[in-house]
Parts: structure tokens; C-alpha cells; sequence
């Protein structure tokens, strides 16, 4: 399956001497051979070299090797001195920009390089003991990997900040301005690509055998510009001056297929054929763990066809178009992450991602199994070194493209490739909104994979075997909702075997010649002579002789037995014309996986009571939950170093970093006066750093004194930033109602931040981000409120934002309708940082609540259990506004804050039913408690003793939100994989 397009890669690699005492030189990872002597990187004279190999290779390369046999040297005792000669070769020698200015930028860039010298080492020599010992892996499929600047992660898992700060400031330049320099990688958007990176972090760091796959987007989501308009949307640039910390393997790639046809062999295996190809190529990413020489990869794909598919005649001919439409139906797969899919172009787009993601995914994964099994191959061992996790329902293909593969490749059977493909893969649930549970035509799916189809109807039909073996036949309305839920096809015909069960029986009709018969005899009854009943029986006798008249009724009954078997089939088996038929993609991965977990307590529970409490009821052990974490150290040790050294000076070390148990020693000094002082001077430090940013990327100028109110996330309604907005109205309209002094009085002075962005075609989104902008525009003008409240919304809210606004910010809004969010995660970097949350018993808040304590949290809204109940009291007409929504509405339609129309906003708060009506998120009914809980937080505040101890506890209770934890539950319970330290 693999497309090696260049020889296996031969590396002797090396740490280059300097060219001189006095600079020039430095070292690099050399390609090629070559002898190396003097002064190396580590800052002592020695010849170093590394036996490296290709990573997607498992074959020997030939070179050099160290006097460790090899094994690749611990960098973590390197002098700065030396990494900044080793930082001057690249700018010098691998030069990406003029030669004549060394610029942040070019720093930049040398710097990374460096940085991947170092890791390149036990990148290589952690794949090549993987391959060794041939232990299990994990495999984590996204399709978005949200990274952040990866040189700031890198440099600290390294354990080497302080000499890359040393390095830099002797070649004229300032680490932080330096790192500020890598914009970040756009392969995400939101929590699901923040989680999936978390995860790769802690994966490296514990040491767990693991690979990420995903995509490599070219122009990301969007950035995000905010205008007098609102929200534009214009392409990422993140590539445009290269990544240097990817490493692009030519050499590994795949051919995928779209299109064309499936046929049947001499061999009785079926054959997808024809079609459009195109070529998978991997580009990988070191991934670091802390203090420890695991370093995992996350392997991304690009997209392309070979050269000789550029049409030169049709070129030449002054088609460029035509030329260069292969190359462009290829690349345009990896040119933006979830583009529109309101047309019918969009929709086969984002499946060919989907596709492109686990086709190549698989094909990489089973070249390797085979690679390391080698003459002891057995396909009944792939699960026991392969565990496949599909985070989110786009890697679902994964299920019947594996499938594909081991039975028209490998010559399995259907259910050894069933047996072995159900023990391989699991499935992550994020999500309980029905929109977000994916389902595909059935129609675009056929017509783009058709033998993929194939397989999905089988299954499909061996599930509903298992239904109906499952519920009986008896109770037919049971079997039909059991259908109705589980099935993975829906609004497609029923196979003729499970139709037959729906057969409704018609009245038995008899043969007309027995109904003559018993008419006559009912006849006879009433007359008393018995010779005239005997003179008609000779008389009946004389039409039909004795056998004519058995071969006549013979074929009547036959006939009307005929008719009845056939009956009436129940409509409920035959597929609606008027509605799509589609594939249900979250009801194939509950089927084709052994474990489904959700990502927070509640959520797992609604899993199983809602989302999918039939597959639930048939399969309970498949289910469990695995509450979502965060990585200490990018959200804690790197983005918050103030705090950080507080911590380990009062814990008496930086254990907590690896342990964040250690978290909870903090408990013992949560009163002490000292450590208020010095938690207070580093949220301070951190709150003018942001104070700086909104400067440079709004123009606002902010207080540090006032308290920072952060609400970052994906803008939706469910997430609720419409109900923060109006309660920022509501605020905003009583200032203006009292005097200076009743304000000053009245109201702690707070700066409210924003962040996020809205789908470019999600419009009620959009809406809301017009709206909170507009109302920073008319409050930050306001001379008679000045500093007592300020609105911010920031732009382009990205990893590096995060990084800045949550080590400085004090209340943080997780304010979700209750049911709805699956769990979050920024919710847990807040509280890691000493934030105070008020919030929803929803997704994750319910466990951080219980575990920093209901004193510090601050609790309102309806709960979950409540929601569908007050959604029928609405909708019958039963519900009452507060009196103060009413008020905020109308404040909002006076024009106060601009001439644009807010009626459709305002209006899907209103009325009783309807699409885009009757308040569904339920931000009017939220909306007094949620005023209420804000004048509560306003209270805390002012008692800087009291909030100040709420923040170290909320800090030392965080322990259980580690995403180390939560990989080590996924490696036992799900993918049954062991730590492997390198020797």
C-alpha cells in the first residue's frame, strides 16, 4: 500500500564542531555523511554521532555510531554557550531569510531548528526501541490537533528554558520575543483539538507507545478579523514562512481512492476500481515528553497526485485550468479544516477528508504491524498491538475501511475482519446535540465509497440480526423503536429478511366453492324434507363430478394461501421518499468499537441514559467515562511561570509538575498571609501582561485594578455568551441609572473578556459577536462608567491567547445550558490557575465544583434533569420573563448600542415555538439566577482575603483534572497499553 517515492533514507547524524572559538558554525543535524570533530553542542571535545532512521521505516540505516551503541544522549546538561553556536550555524548555514539582519523572525526559526536537533535524537531512538520490542500502540485519530506554539513546550519538556534564554540574550535577543514570533498551528479550533494535544503530551511524558494522526491543514479554520461589522473571516498564514518543526516524509505515503466501482474477482473478492486516486503524504511532528527521553510523533497528512497528472497537453493547449484540476481536486482535501458544507460540493469535501484521515491513518498503522511482525505474521494478533481511538465521530470510516482492508486485501473472512476490527477501535463521545452527531447521505456516500457502503449495509444488517435475537418478535412495536434508534442506516428500506417480521396478515379468505358449499348447506338446514336436501346433493353432484370438484378447491386454497403469506408489509419497512437517507455515524461507532466513553461524569450518564440508552441496554460493558484533563505543563508550568515558582517554593518542589497530587499540600497555607501576598503580586504580573495585549490588539486601554472576567470559548448558543452579554447590559443600565458615587458603591470595577470564534456560516453566532462588540464600542466610550466597566471582545482567540488571558484572569464563565456541554476544558486550566468559576452543573463544572468545594464556585441555573420539562412549559405557553429580561431586551431594542437590527436576536428569546424562537438554550429563564450569582461574586471580591484563599483552593484542588490521569485510565481501561522507558 505504501508509495515509497525516494530510497530509505540513509542519516548519519551528528552535532557539527564550531568553525572557530569566536562564532560561525554551530550545530545541525546533518543529512548525509560526514565526519564531525571538536567542540559539539553539548560543550565538550568529543565526536558525537546517532545511528538515525526514518521514523515510518523499519529498516536499518547504515552509519557512524556513538559509543552508546547508538542510544541517542540525554540533552539536559548542555551549556548555553554551545546553543548559541549551535542557533548561529542554522541562521548562518540553513538560511530561511536574508543573511544580513538576524531578526526576531530568523531567530525564530534558527532557534527551532536547534531545538529540533535535540529532539530529532530521541525521536528517532523512541521509534526505534518501539519497533525493538514490538509493544502495543496507540493510535489517537483527530482531525484536529489544537498545538500552540510548539517552541516555548519544547524547549521547557526539554528542561532547557534557561539556557535557550541565556543562548538568545547573548546573540541580542529576548526568548519571549523570540517565542512570540512562531504564530500557532492551525489544526484546530476548539477543545476537541486542545484535548487531543493534551493528550499527546501526557501520552510522551508517561511514556506510553503512541502516535497521533490527523491532518495538515493549509489555511486552517480562519482567522479571525473583528470589524465595525463584526466577525470576517480571512485564511490562516501559519505555513507561509515555513514550520520548522515538521519533518516531511516524501518517502511514506498511500494512495486513496474516491469513486468509482466495486466488482467482483475470479478470485470471489471484491474490487474497488477505477475512480479518482490521490496521494497521502505524511509530514511528522516530534512530540516531547517531560523530563523523560519519550518523544511520540503526530504524523499529518497532506494531499496530492504525482507530477505525471499535470495535464501538459491541456497546458500547453491554454488550459491551465484543466491542467492543474487533479493537483486542485487533491489539495483543496487539506486546504481548510470543516469547510462549508451547505452545498453539496462542501458535503463531499468534508468526506473526503474524513476518508483521506483514516485510509491513510490505517494503511500507515497495518505497515507497520506487518513490518515488526515480520515471518510471524498473524492478523488474529493485531489487536493485541494496535489500539485505534477515534476522537469524535470524523475517523468513524476508520470501521469499514479497516474492514475493506482485511478482507479484499488480506483475505480475511467477514468475521475474523469483524472479530479482529471490533477488539482494534474505541470511540470518544463529545458531543449530546443532535446536529453534532454526524450523519452522511447515503447517496453522496455511495456514489464516493462504494464498497465502503457495502460494508457499512452488512453491518447494518448483522445489527439488526442482533435486535431482533435481542427483543423477539413478539412485541412488534418494541422491534420497531429498537430499529428506529439503533439502526446505523436510517430512512433506508429494511433488508427483505428483517421486512418480513413486519408482514401484516390478512383475513383468511376461503375458496368459493367451499363457501357455496356452506351456503348450501345453511340452506338445506331450514328445509325439513331430507329428500329434498338429497335431490339437491344429486344435483350438485351432477356439476362437479367427486374429482373435479377436489382439484378445483385444491387450487383455490392454494391461491388465497398464496395471497395471505404475501399480506401487507407495515410502512415502517420501507424508506420515506420525502426525507434523506443517511448513515448514522455515531450508531456506527457504538456498533464497530468495544468501548464508547463519554468525557465528564454527567456526560457519560446522558450517554448512557439518552444519547444511546438502547445500545446501552444491548451492550452496558462497552460503556464507561473518562473525565477530560489538561497538561500541567504547557497550562500550568509553561504559560504561568510566576505561579508556578510560588508553588513549588511553598510545596518544597516542583514534583507537582509530573504529580499534580502534590497540588493539594498547597490546603495546609491557604489562610497564610504570605502566600496571599505573593499569589496576588503574580496574578498582577499576569493581568498587566494582559493588560498589554488588549492594547496591541484592540486599543482599549484597561485598569489591572479591576477584576478580570473571562469567558473564551467557541461562540454558540449553548455556550451561552448571549446570556454573559445581557447580564453585562443589564450591569451596564443600572450604573447608568445611578450617580457616580452609588455606582462606586454598588458595583467591583471589572473587565469583561471575550474570545472565540463563530462558524463562517453559523449566522445566530455571528449575531452575537456583532452584538458584543457593539456594546464594547458604546460602554468602553462611556465617560461616565470609565474603568468601572470595560467589555473586550479579542480577536483571533488561539492557544497563545489562552496562554496569556487565563494565568491573569480571577472569574471565568462556563455557563453552558445545563445538559449540553459534554464537559470543557478551559473550564479546568481556570481553576488550575486560581481562577474562581461561576458556572452551570454542567459537563465538567459538576466535578470541579466537587472537588475545589460548592464555597468556591458559584453555582446558578436550571439542571439537567430540569431542562426537558421547562422546555414543554415553554412551548405550552406556561413560561414568565422576569421582569429585568424584559427590561434588558427592550434596553437593547431603544438603539443604545448602534442602528443594527438585534430583532432576530432578541427574537429567538421569544415566543413559545418555532425554529429560531422560544429561548431554546433557556437564557431567559437562566437569567435572574445568573444576576443574582454575579452580585455574589461582586460581594467575594471586595474581601481580597476571602477570594484570595478561594483561588489557592481552587489550585490545590485541581489535582484530578490532569490529563496524566486520564491517559492513564484510557491506557488501562480501554487501549491496554504499558508505559515503555527507553533504556
Amino acid at each position: 500500500m505504501a508509495t515509497n517515492a525516494s530510497p530509505p533514507l540513509q542519516l548519519a547524524t551528528a552535532f557539527r564542531p564550531l568553525a572557530s572559538a569566536s562564532g560561525g558554525g554551530g550545530g545541525g543535524l546533518l543529512a548525509g555523511g560526514g565526519v564531525a570533530t571538536g567542540r559539539g553542542f553539548r560543550g565538550r571535545t568529543t565526536q558525537r554521532w546517532v545511528a538515525a532512521r526514518r521514523v515510518a521505516s523499519d529498516r536499518d540505516v547504515q552509519g557512524p555510531v556513538s559509543p552508546e551503541e547508538g542510544l541517542p544522549i540525554v540533552l539536559n546538561s548542555i551549556d548555553s554557550s554551545a546553543i548559541a553556536s549551535n542557533i548561529k550555524h542554522h541562521a548562518e548555514f540553513k538560511p530561511l531569510f536574508s543573511p544580513e539582519h538576524f531578526s526576531p523572525l530568523k531567530a525564530y526559526h534558527a532557534t527551532a531548528k536547534s531545538v529540533l536537533d535535540a529532539l530529532l535524537i530521541n525521536w528517532n531512538a523512541t521509534y526505534d526501541y518501539y519497533n525493538k520490542m514490538n509493544v502495543k500502540q496507540a493510535y489517537y485519530l483527530s482531525m484536529e490537533f489544537l498545538q500552540g506554539r510548539a517552541l516555548t513546550n519544547a524547549i521547557g519538556n526539554l528542561e532547557l528554558t534557561g539556557e535557550y534564554a541565556e543562548a538568545l540574550k547573548q546573540l541580542g535577543h529576548n526568548l519571549e520575543d523570540v517565542t512570540s514570533q512562531e504564530p500557532d498551528a492551525a489544526l484546530g479550533n476548539g477543545g476537541l483539538g486542545r484535548l487531543a494535544s493534551c493528550f499527546l503530551d501526557s501520552l510522551a511524558t508517561l511514556n506510553y507507545p503512541a502516535w497521533g494522526y490527523g491532518l495538515r491543514y493549509k489555511y486552517g479554520l480562519f482567522k479571525q478579523l473583528i470589524t465595525k461589522d463584526g466577525q470576517e473571516e480571512i485564511a490562516e498564514n501559519w505555513l507561509e514562512m515555513g514550520y520548522p518543526w515538521e519533518i516531511v516524509r516524501n518517502d511514506v505515503s498511500y494512495a486513496v481512492k474516491f469513486y468509482g466501482k466495486v466488482v467482483e474477482g475470479t478470485d470471489g473478492r471484491k474490487h474497488w476500481i477505477g475512480g479518482e486516486n490521490i496521494k497521502a503524504v505524511a509530514h511528522d511532528v516530534p512530540i516531547p515528553g517531560y523530563k523523560t527521553r519519550t518523544t511520540n510523533n503526530l504524523r499529518l497528512w497532506s494531499t496530492t497526485v504525482p507530477a505525471q497528472d499535470f495535464d501538459l497537453g491541456a497546458f500547453n493547449a491554454g488550459d491551465h485550468t484543466k491542467a492543474y484540476e487533479a493537483h486542485l481536486n487533491a489539495e483543496k482535501i487539506c486546504h481548510v479544516l470543516y469547510p462549508g458544507d451547505e452545498s453539496p460540493e462542501g458535503k463531499v469535501l468534508r468526506l473526503k477528508q474524513q476518508y483521506t484521515l483514516c485510509s491513510a491513518s490505517l494503511q500507515d498503522i497495518i505497515a507497520r504491524f506487518e513490518s515488526r511482525a515480520g515471518n510471524s505474521l498473524n492478523w488474529e494478533d493485531f489487536p493485541s498491538k494496535v489500539a485505534v481511538q477515534m476522537n469524535d465521530t470524523h475517523p468513524t470510516l476508520c470501521i469499514p475501511e479497516l474492514m475493506r482492508i482485511l478482507i479484499d486485501f488480506k483475505g480475511l473472512s467477514w468475521d475474523e475482519a469483524w472479530s479482529i476490527t471490533e477488539r482494534t477501535v474505541a470511540y470518544t463521545n463529545h458531543t449530546v446535540l443532535p446536529e453534532a452527531l454526524e450523519k452522511w447521505s447515503l447517496d453522496i456516500m455511495q456514489k464516493l465509497l462504494p464498497r465502503h457502503v457495502e460494508i457499512i449495509e452488512q453491518i447494518d444488517e448483522e445489527l439488526m440480526n442482533s435486535i431482533v435475537s435481542k427483543y423477539g418478535t413478539a412485541d412488534t412495536a418494541l422491534l420497531k423503536k429498537k430499529l428506529k434508534e439503533m439502526r446505523i442506516l436510517d430512512n433506508v428500506d429494511l433488508p427483505a429478511s428483517i421486512a418480513q417480521l413486519f408482514v401484516k396478515p390478512k383475513e383468511k379468505k376461503e375458496s368459493p366453492t367451499k363457501s357455496k358449499k356452506k351456503l348450501l348447506v345453511k340452506s338445506l338446514e331450514t328445509i325439513d324434507e331430507v329428500e329434498e336436501k338429497t335431490e339437491l346433493e344429486e344435483e350438485e353432484a351432477e356439476v362437479l363430478s367427486e374429482t373435479e370438484e377436489e382439484k378445483v378447491e385444491s387450487e383455490e386454497i392454494e391461491a388465497a394461501e398464496k395471497e395471505d403469506s404475501e399480506g401487507e408489509l407495515d410502512p415502517f419497512v420501507k424508506s420515506d421518499p420525502k426525507l434523506p437517507r443517511v448513515v448514522r455515524m455515531a450508531n456506527l461507532c457504538v456498533v464497530g468499537g468495544h468501548s464508547v466513553n463519554g468525557v465528564a461524569e454527567i456526560h457519560s450518564e446522558i450517554v448512557k441514559q439518552d444519547v444511546f440508552n438502547s445500545f446501552y441496554e444491548m451492550w452496558p460493558t462497552k460503556f464507561q467515562n473518562k473525565t477530560n484533563g489538561v497538561t500541567p505543563r504547557r497550562w500550568m508550568r509553561f504559560c504561568n511561570p510566576e505561579l508556578s515558582s510560588i508553588i513549588s517554593k511553598w510545596i518544597g518542589s516542583d514534583d507537582w509538575v509530573l504529580n499534580t497530587d502534590k497540588l493539594a499540600e498547597l490546603k495546609r497555607f491557604a489562610s497564610n498571609e504570605d502566600l496571599h501576598s505573593e499569589w496576588r503580586a503574580a496574578k498582577w504580573a499576569n493581568k498587566m501582561k494582559v493588560v498589554s495585549l488588549i492594547r496591541d490588539k484592540t486599543g482599549y486601554i484597561v485598569s489591572p485594578d479591576a477584576m478580570f472576567d473571562v469567558q473564551v470559548k467557541r461562540i454558540h448558543e449553548y455556550k451561552r455568551q448571549l446570556l454573559n452579554i445581557l447580564g453585562i447590559v443589564y450591569r451596564y443600565k443600572k450604573m447608568k441609572e445611578m450617580s457616580a458615587e452609588q455606582r462606586v458603591n454598588c458595583f467591583v470595577p471589572r473587565v469583561c473578556i471575550f474570545g472565540g470564534k463563530a462558524f463562517a456560516t453559523y449566522i445566530q453566532a455571528k449575531r452575537i459577536v456583532k452584538f458584543i462588540t457593539d456594546v464594547a464600542a458604546t460602554v468602553n466610550h462611556d465617560s461616565d462608567i470609565g474603568d468601572l466597566l470595560k467589555v473586550i471582545f479579542v480577536p483571533d482567540y488561539n492557544v497563545s491567547v489562552a496562554e496569556a488571558l487565563i494565568p491573569a484572569s480571577e472569574l471565568s464563565q462556563h455557563i453552558s445550558t445545563a445538559g449540553m456541554e459534554a464537559s470543557g476544558t478551559s473550564n479546568m486550566k481556570f481553576a488550575m490557575n486560581g481562577c474562581i468559576l461561576i458556572g452551570t452543573l454542567d459537563g465538567a463544572n459538576v466535578e470541579i465544583r466537587e472537588e475545589v468545594g460548592e464555597e468556591n464556585f458559584f453555582l446558578f441555573g436550571a439542571e439537567a434533569h430540569e431542562i426537558v420539562g421547562l422546555r414543554k412549559e415553554r412551548a405550552e405557553g406556561k413560561f414568565v420573563p422576569d421582569p429585568r429580561f424584559e427590561e434588558v431586551k427592550a434596553f437593547v431594542r431603544s438603539g443604545v448600542f448602534g442602528t443594527y437590527n438585534y430583532d432576530e436576536l432578541m427574537g429567538s428569546l421569544e415566543g413559545n415555538e418555532g425554529y429560531g424562537r422560544a429561548d431554546y438554550f433557556l437564557v431567559g429563564k437562566d437569567f435572574p439566577s445568573y444576576i443574582e450569582c454575579q452580585e455574589k461574586v461582586d460581594e467575594a471580591y471586595r474581601d481580597q482575603k476571602l477570594w484570595t484563599k478561594m483561588s489557592i483552593l481552587n489550585t490545590a484542588s485541581s489535582s484530578k483534572f490532569s490529563s496524566d490521569r486520564t491517559i492513564h485510565e484510557y491506557a488501562k481501561d480501554i487501549w491496554d497499553i504499558k508505559p515503555v522507558i527507553l533504556p
